[in-house]
């Protein structure tokens, strides 16, 4: 099991990239609200003075895309010559959310549509730069996109009972993406970031409740399960298609299975309800599962909590990380602040350094949380020498 240095450093940062159509039918770009692709370098040398030189980052497959099976990475390659130039390693995103605007999962050529930008994508990187080791995601949160655009209908396709029609369809792009990508470039290493959750029955459940929470549960390893052949092997998925199982956990990743009221058990457990988990048991359900490297592909709080969350993660990672569980690294996003997606005058507060666009400051170093992140890698780095 390859488990060397994958990442130049444990600790990463995100940069917001999505660029998907809101729930109002509206185009965003998140990179541009944030103003990263402005300030590239700076951004990057803020994170070099924090210890950080792992970076997340999109493509925005809207934006390559110039017309169908036309692209042009311009943009792309500034942001990779930029970071080469400073040490710094970008792990990449084809796809975060957002399909050009005559496409959706359910489009009959959608996977040959993204087949194409992979192919693209990896081309001009061997062309630029030869066949260099690089980290990339092809689609970013299947499990969660295909319940907000075929569940929730608050983007493409808008659709309701269509999940796992979406689900499906993604998976099988995904899988002939890293096969034209490692075709491409065998240097090439996949990272899957799908949500980490944990679905619990209500407190007076029946047995049928029960094991109904416990199916929808173990729904959450789908998309994992296809690319790795597990699950639909008609879609091509195998064991060497994944490197490192990317897993994104927030405060309200744990919840009660069909609640009406959407009822979230608190992420500090404060009222100690004995079907909370703790983050290191999640994370080792992962590992004892499909038995590859691990990581925390996302994870941040908005607000005052910042500085207690990350305290709280990196405690729970120390935990797996004690049992010599091959966990690779932790990725603050966004570490920049962000806009909601649907109402992009409301700012999270959800990053190292804070947007407040009104006053036209846009980056804010909030001084507990960087203070609480320096704790967290010394705790850290007290278990990677062992």
């Amino acid at each position: 099991m390859e488990t060397g240095p994958l990442f130049q450093s444990f600790w990463m940062g995100g940069f917001e990239c999505s660029d998907q159509i809101n729930c109002f039918g509206e185009r965003v770009d998140l990179l541009q609200e944030t103003e990263h692709l402005r300030m590239l370098e700076s951004d990057y040398r803020r994170l070099l003075e924090q210890g950080i030189s792992t970076v997340r980052e999109g493509v925005q497959w809207t934006k390559v895309e110039k017309k169908p099976f036309e692209f042009d990475f311009t943009r792309v390659g500034q942001m990779m010559d930029t970071a080469r130039r400073m040490g710094v390693q970008q792990v990449w995103d084809l796809c975060h959310f957002g399909y050009p605007d005559d496409l959706s999962p359910l489009h009959p050529k959608f996977a040959e549509r993204f087949v194409a930008l992979c192919r693209a994508f990896g081309e001009f990187v061997i062309h630029r730069y030869g066949t260099v080791e690089m980290v990339l995601t092809p689609i970013n949160e299947v499990s969660f996109i295909s319940w907000l655009g075929g569940e929730a209908a608050a983007t493409v396709p808008f659709c309701r009972n269509e999940g796992w029609n979406i689900k499906y369809k993604l998976v099988e792009a995904y899988i002939r993406g890293i096969q034209v990508l490692k075709e491409i470039n065998p240097a090439f290493k996949i990272l899957s970031t799908e949500p980490l959750v944990s679905m619990v029955p209500c407190l007076d459940a029946s047995e049928e409740e029960i094991l109904r929470a416990q199916a929808s549960h173990e729904n959450q390893y789908q998309v994992v399960d296809m690319i790795l052949g597990r699950m639909c092997p008609e879609l091509g998925g195998g064991p060497d298609l994944l490197d490192v199982i990317g897993l994104n956990y927030y405060y309200n990743n744990q919840w009660e299975f069909n609640s009406v009221e959407g009822h979230f058990l608190p992420w500090a457990n404060e009222n100690e309800d004995p079907r909370w988990r703790p983050l290191s048991s999640l994370l080792e359900e992962v590992f004892e599962r499909y038995q590859q490297p691990i990581m925390l592909a996302e994870t941040s709080h908005s607000g005052e909590d910042r500085p207690q969350w990350i305290r709280f993660v990196a405690e729970q990672c120390s935990l797996v990380l004690d049992k010599h569980v091959p966990f690779l690294g932790i990725c603050i996003y966004p570490i920049i602040d962000r806009p909601d997606w649907d109402h992009l005058h409301r700012w999270h507060h959800s990053g190292l350094w804070d947007h407040h666009p009104e006053s036209g400051l846009t980056r804010i170093l909030q001084d507990d949380y960087a203070a609480a992140i320096r704790q967290s890698m010394n705790l850290i780095n007290k278990n990677l020498r062992m």
